[in-house]
């Protein structure tokens, strides 16, 4: 894949829908073959190719920090938590699992509270839904939960007097991955995967026509 060619705006539109269930890259790989780019195109190239490919990895590099610098203020913790959640809940693939699987295990206890929780009924043209990149959380539009943890997350972290000290651990964080996807060389196994996972979303597409 020609990563020249792909925009900032690609890649993030692509985190946004790819799916994000797959287990994180082994430690070994991922620390392994660094190198300086030779040119700013392929050091473009490379970062994009690395925040692609080692996305879980990164997120779980992220939280580590944030866990790690907040570990004397647990009520930070909670909040790094809440927008650790908000920020999975934009995936696509995340939140629609997460909502069939919150939806299910409340099916136990209350099969009529379950039902509520259905999203609303699609209309459906030409085969396609209507909405379709419209996703629900326990029947709310997905952005209700993630501004109400986010602001959840803001109060905790004011509450902790820790709210600078957050700041300076999620750029930090942010450092770290961006150091490592610039200095990581993209492997044959990770263009090959690349391959793949565009094959798999063509073909996604292409049945729901």
């Amino acid at each position: 894949m020609d990563w020249d060619n792909v925009s900032a705006e690609d890649v993030i539109e692509a985190l946004r829908e790819v799916e994000w269930s797959t287990p994180p890259r082994s430690f070994g790989e991922f620390f392994s073959r660094f190198a300086f780019p030779r040119s700013f195109s392929k050091w473009k190239s490379r970062l994009k190719c690395n925040l692609y490919y080692y996305r879980t990895n990164y997120f779980i590099l992220v939280i580590f920090v944030l866990g790690i610098a907040l570990v004397t203020r647990p009520l930070a913790i909670v909040g790094t938590a809440l927008t650790a959640l908000s920020i999975a809940f934009l995936n696509d693939s995340f939140a629609a699992s997460f909502n069939e699987k919150f939806i299910r295990t409340i099916r136990h206890f209350s099969p009529h509270l379950a039902a509520k929780m259905r999203p609303p009924h699609m209309p459906v043209i030409r085969g396609r839904s209507a909405a379709r990149k419209t996703v629900y959380i326990c029947g709310k539009p997905r952005w209700v939960f993630v501004v109400t943890f986010l602001t959840a997350s803001i109060v905790m972290w004011f509450s902790s007097c820790g709210l600078l000290w957050v700041l300076y651990a999620l750029l930090t964080s942010l450092a770290v991955t961006i150091v490592h996807a610039s200095m990581r060389t993209p492997n044959l196994k990770a263009r090959l995967n690349t391959f793949r996972e565009e094959f798999r979303a063509v073909w996604r597409n292409y049945s729901e026509l």
